[in-house]
């Protein structure tokens, strides 16, 4: 059957336009997934094509960056994408996960998977997490200086710890940190150039990434083992993943599999979310006024520790953090290769192209954002997302292959904050935040800011 757009078959749509930005520039903007895809966008348009090799050395590439081209793209199956050069490079690294995999052994892991990750069970993962923000909130003296993106990936490390693999990971912190980011950027240099040095050559960034690797694995068959072990160790994502099996065949998890996943989930749970949770502060550190509705929300539930119930009480909380998802995006961009002809946007993209999906240049287009740089939590009242297009915001990405710990995610960052902000005040050192995205979105430097304590009548 002939795929169609508008009734017009994709053979008779056009190509989409190649960008005009000279050759540099554009070969500089591609490896630059944040704020190169905007300036690919801005002189090519919402879809525009690079050819920066020949064919047979590397693939064009098109972004799209319009709600309709992330539609196009994000929401197909797997008969017409699939996953690219970066993500063979993490199985060969890593090992096949959830985020790896290609379409057909994905659809059994991620059936398998999901009963995992549904709102209701997900509340089993998030239980330390208020406790684990207050902890980190009463280690900050009055009138002090700290880094809230290092205070944050302390928060984050231990939260993962204790109420998702069932261990304090205080004394790890050598292995969650450094290793993943050693792994993922030479995932992404490998990916991204036309030209490498032969696998069986020793270099310097490779032994790294292998020992890397290496200990990441050594980590979670630790974690593994110790809950085989120990039936009694709370360890609710271990356990879940140790009972998960497909529910068309029944085949459980392999001990390999389950460590693929663990350590995947340790990379994704502690980055992505320490990130949002270090933009989502620096900005309230600029608006005391924002700063105010947080705490103000939070102290009517009361002085007790926060749970995953408080969560629909917290509707401003949540504004904040997706403002912060909106102009901080985890996965500033998304990228899948063409094996059947599609069309994207109106423009016919040929099979064996990379298409890039630009998240921050779509969650920053002054075409569909009112004030788009403008910190604005309100943008996601209710009102004022009544009649957004869907495929306009995509922290999470989108399709059938969207994150799936979107509501974990959302869950500890919102007990998080609230918690955090009830009893601190924050302010800004930092004018801007600078970012860089080596694999994820995480902050270039140290976010510096000035914290002091609060109280109030309601919590004494």
């Amino acid at each position: 059957m002939v795929e169609t757009v508008r009734q017009v078959a994709v053979s008779e749509l056009p190509l989409a336009p190649r960008n005009p930005l000279p050759y540099r520039q554009q070969v500089r903007a591609i490896r630059t997934f944040h704020t190169g895809l905007e300036t690919l966008r801005d002189a090519g348009g919402p879809v525009t094509r690079l050819e920066l090799a020949p064919r047979w050395l590397m693939q064009p590439v098109v972004v799209a960056t319009s709600p309709q081209g992330a539609r196009d793209i994000l929401g197909r199956g797997g008969e017409h994408l699939e996953k690219t050069r970066v993500h063979h490079e993490m199985r060969r690294l890593l090992g096949p996960n959830l985020f790896d995999l290609t379409h057909e052994p994905w659809l059994p892991r991620r059936r398998a998977l999901q009963p995992i990750f549904t709102k209701q069970h997900v509340r089993e993962f998030a239980g330390d997490m208020a406790e684990a923000a207050q902890t980190i909130a009463d280690s900050w003296a009055d009138q002090t200086e700290v880094d809230l993106d290092t205070e944050c990936r302390r928060l984050t490390l231990r939260a993962l710890g204790r109420s998702v693999l069932g261990l304090d990971l205080d004394g790890h912190s050598n292995v969650i940190a450094e290793p993943p980011r050693l792994a993922l950027k030479y995932i992404a240099d490998r990916a991204l150039r036309p030209v490498n040095a032969p696998r069986w050559l020793p270099t310097l960034a490779r032994r790294r990434a292998h020992s890397a690797s290496d200990t990441l694995h050594r980590f979670a068959d630790e974690i593994l083992e110790a809950c085989r072990t120990d039936p009694t160790r709370d360890a609710p994502l271990v356990r879940a993943l140790i009972a998960a099996s497909d529910p068309t065949t029944g085949r459980a998890l392999s001990d390999d599999e389950i460590t693929d996943e663990l350590l995947i989930f340790m990379l994704a749970g502690h980055d992505t979310t320490a990130t949002t949770l270090t933009y989502a502060m620096w900005a309230l550190g600029h608006h005391p006024d924002m700063q105010d509705k947080v705490r103000a929300e939070a102290v009517t539930i009361g002085d007790r520790e926060l749970t995953p119930e408080d969560v629909p009480t917290l509707r401003y909380t949540v504004q904040v953090l997706h403002e912060a998802l909106r102009l901080c995006p985890p996965g500033a961009a998304i990228a899948r290769t063409v094996i059947r002809d599609v069309a994207v946007d109106g423009y016919r993209v040929e099979a064996g192209t990379m298409v890039v999906v630009g998240i921050y240049a779509l969650h920053r287009d002054p075409a569909l954002w009112n004030r788009p740089l403008a910190f604005d939590p309100d943008r996601f009242s209710p009102q004022n997302s009544n009649g957004r297009n869907r495929w306009q915001y995509l922290p999470f990405g989108a399709g059938p292959r969207s994150c799936i710990g979107d509501h974990f995610a959302m869950l500890e960052a919102t007990l998080a904050l609230a918690t955090i902000i009830r009893r601190t005040q924050i302010e800004s050192m930092e004018t801007d935040f600078p970012m860089v995205v080596p694999f994820t979105t995480i902050a270039a430097e140290p976010i510096r800011a000035q914290v002091s304590g609060v109280r109030h009548a309601s919590t004494g």
